[in-house]
């Protein structure tokens, strides 16, 4: 079960790392045709989600790795679920069904993740 949450912590982290580098980095009117939800934000604000999910694949990744403070490691999970749930609400009064049932997996696995490193398989 411990290689099992590394890999969900991995895939998480790498998802994450990417698109918040993504969203942190690349102008909003670069973004929309990828992303068409950020028409409803400022580019401000694209940049802070940005930023809060490359925040959260960091924490998925080196609490754990070099075990100074690894309970960020649940935290950051926990953190990503949360924002996920944030995201489908988006979706939903956006009417975009296939974008929630992406934030609904993405929401399960930060969740397992969460669960696992709070509970049971903890460091």
């Amino acid at each position: 079960m411990n290689v099992f949450l590394w890999v969900l912590q991995a895939v998480l982290a790498a998802a994450f790392g990417l698109l918040g580098v993504m969203k942190s980095t690349q102008p909003k009117d670069k973004l929309r045709p990828m992303l068409p939800w950020v028409a409803d934000f400022t580019p401000a604000q694209v940049r802070l989600i940005g930023v809060v999910e490359l925040l959260a694949a960091l924490g998925l990744i080196l609490p754990a790795v070099t075990g100074i403070a690894p309970i960020l490691t649940p935290l950051a999970a926990t953190g990503l679920a949360v924002t996920m749930l944030g995201a489908a609400a988006v979706h939903a009064r956006r009417k975009e069904p296939s974008a929630i049932a992406v934030n609904v997996v993405l929401l399960a696995l930060a969740a397992v993740v969460a669960w696992g490193r709070f509970g049971p398989y903890a460091f």
